[in-house]
């Protein structure tokens, strides 16, 4: 079967206007283009498309996925795989999500009862899950699978008073942070601040401190673009400069 992009788009559920840019940054090409001027796709071309839109449904970037899929190393049936082994994982986070909404429904109803702690079980469940599919394989190689199921089993384990502590600091870090990166020294009392509530916030996840591994991660900020994009979504340099007091906090160097 050959499909214009029209034709394509329809089968595949994306825009005409999405091929033609597939096209134009090179990531998924026609097969040939008619005497019409019109692109003509194959079977090669529906194939590499499937894969594309599987990847873009886990959150990878479009550059990432050219990058997959031209290396020389590409295997269409273990991708294939891997995305399966990933839908039923999130389809068995989304069955406990519905499963808790449902019993919290039940429970407004007056049927049954629930502890705090099921309450929870489906969030913490979305939280590990979100993670480990963000930054679950850089995590594993540089700290161990040890000690990234460790901090998983210390998340599922939180109690109501700790989930909503960590959550806390999680905001507490981003305001004092902002308000201490206004003043522009990482040395400063608010900046400082800012480095100890991050300790805090770490030591929920480790279950331990060091500040080896708290510069450590202070540098991961800056070096991997997702982090750094998100401390610097409302003031770029704003992860340079959480580095530069962690490692002043730390009297540690990377």
């Amino acid at each position: 079967m050959e499909y214009t992009v029209k034709k394509l788009g329809e089968i595949a559920g994306v825009s005409t206007r999405t091929l033609r840019y597939y096209d134009e940054i090179g990531i998924l090409k026609p097969a040939r283009t008619n005497s019409s001027g019109y692109r003509i796709y194959g079977q090669s071309e529906v194939d590499r498309l499937q894969q594309i839109l599987f990847y873009k449904e886990l959150g990878v970037g479009l550059i990432e996925i050219k990058d997959i899929l031209d290396d020389p190393a590409f295997d269409a049936t273990r991708a294939l795989q891997k995305h399966r082994d990933t839908l039923l994982e999130r389809r068995a986070q989304l069955d406990q999500l519905i499963a808790n909404v449902d019993k919290t429904l039940r429970v407004k109803e007056g049927e049954i009862t629930m502890t705090d702690k099921e309450k929870f079980e489906g969030f913490k469940e979305k939280m590990v899950e979100d993670n480990e599919q963000k930054y679950g394989k850089e995590a594993r190689e540089k700290y161990s699978d040890k000690k990234v199921d460790e901090s998983n089993a210390r998340v599922m384990n939180m109690s109501k008073e700790e989930h909503e502590r960590v959550t806390e600091l999680q905001q507490e870090i981003k305001r004092t942070l902002g308000e201490a990166f206004q003043k522009g020294d990482p040395a400063s009392g608010e900046a400082q601040k800012a480095a100890d509530l991050h300790r805090q916030w770490i030591t929920f996840y480790w279950g331990h401190y060091s500040k080896e591994a708290h510069a450590g991660l202070a540098q991961m900020y800056v070096d991997d673009e997702r982090f750094k994009a998100y401390y610097d979504a409302e003031q770029e340099g704003t992860a340079e400069f959480l580095r530069d007091a962690i490692h002043i906090y730390t009297g540690q160097k990377n």
